[in-house]
């Protein structure tokens, strides 16, 4: 029978009964014996931050885990993720980034009834706020995301004051970001990067003015005459060689650095990798209080 031909009450009841399966289907509880699928490096890091480690049953590649959790399965890239590999694990729960997927993998899990709840990306700070609370409720965390969001708050008001300081001096220290990969020539970010949104977080000038990555010459970085130069390594895992060994590894393939006022002064540094995945998060907002840190010692 067509929905259509029902009568105006029973269409009414039919309506609200659909309403209900919908409502029902999406505001799933969580057990505390949850089996947590994490795939976004800033969204397991901030299930970490709320002490919900202990749900986690695997990550995607990009995410990090302290040791003690090392037994949890390792998953693929979180956007080229397999649906056989995660029915697998039998997790109750998929959390993800909103350019997780594939969609056809986001799909079959539907279909196999896993809920899977994808965060929006976090560009600015009420996003990161909602998202916290979003994963505070979905794991039980209500109080830990209180406490984060009121840590997260304090330091980005402390960085505002970095920031104001820093953008606000005679001199506006002038950044510049290396991506290096290896096989490939070490690429610049310029606007709109990870790592712009970085230096601009803490107060300094990204000297790189055109848009996303580009591969620059030594003579061409030369010409920039950067005041600090920001190194970062893309791997999934956490670099065992020190910011000093980094920077004595760039100098030697790039002597011509040596020459600008950030390799004349010795003020090149690293910033992990996880700081430019996932938006405004964590390891983002650390990476910005280091360099802001770092930029006023330098004033002094």
């Amino acid at each position: 029978m067509s929905v259509n031909n029902l009568n105006p009450l029973k269409k009414w009841k039919l309506t609200i009964a659909i309403i209900a399966a919908c409502v029902s289907a999406n505001a799933f509880s969580v057990e505390p014996n949850t089996r947590l699928v994490s795939a976004g490096a800033g969204v397991t890091e901030l299930v970490l931050a709320l002490d919900a480690g202990s749900q986690l049953v695997a990550i995607d590649s990009t995410s990090l885990v302290p040791e003690n959790l090392g037994h949890i399965a390792k998953l693929g890239y979180h956007r080229m993720l397999s649906a056989e590999g995660i029915i697998a694990l039998s997790p109750t729960l998929v959390i993800g980034s909103d350019v997780m997927g594939p969609e056809t993998t986001l799909k079959v899990l539907q279909q196999a009834q896993i809920p899977v709840v994808q965060l929006p990306a976090t560009k600015d700070e009420a996003q990161l706020l909602s998202n916290i609370d979003t994963l505070g409720d979905l794991l039980q965390r209500q109080q830990n995301a209180t406490k984060l969001k009121q840590e997260l708050q304090g330091q980005l008001q402390n960085l505002a004051l970095k920031k104001q300081q820093i953008s606000g001096s005679n001199h506006q220290p002038k950044i510049l970001f290396m991506l290096l990969q290896e096989g490939r020539g070490a690429r610049v970010g310029g606007k709109g990067t990870a790592a712009d949104a970085i230096i601009a977080l803490s107060g300094a000038s990204n000297i790189a003015d055109f848009d996303g990555y580009k591969t620059l010459s030594q003579e061409g970085i030369l010409s920039l005459q950067p005041d600090l130069i920001l190194l970062s390594k893309r791997s999934d895992k956490p670099d065992e060689q020190s910011s000093q060994q980094i920077a004595q590894e760039l100098l030697k393939e790039m002597p011509l650095l040596a020459h600008t006022p950030a390799g004349k002064n010795g003020h090149i540094q690293t910033l992990t990798p996880q700081a430019l995945l996932g938006g405004l998060g964590i390891s983002a907002i650390n990476a910005a209080d280091t360099l802001a840190n770092s930029l006023l010692s330098q004033d002094q």
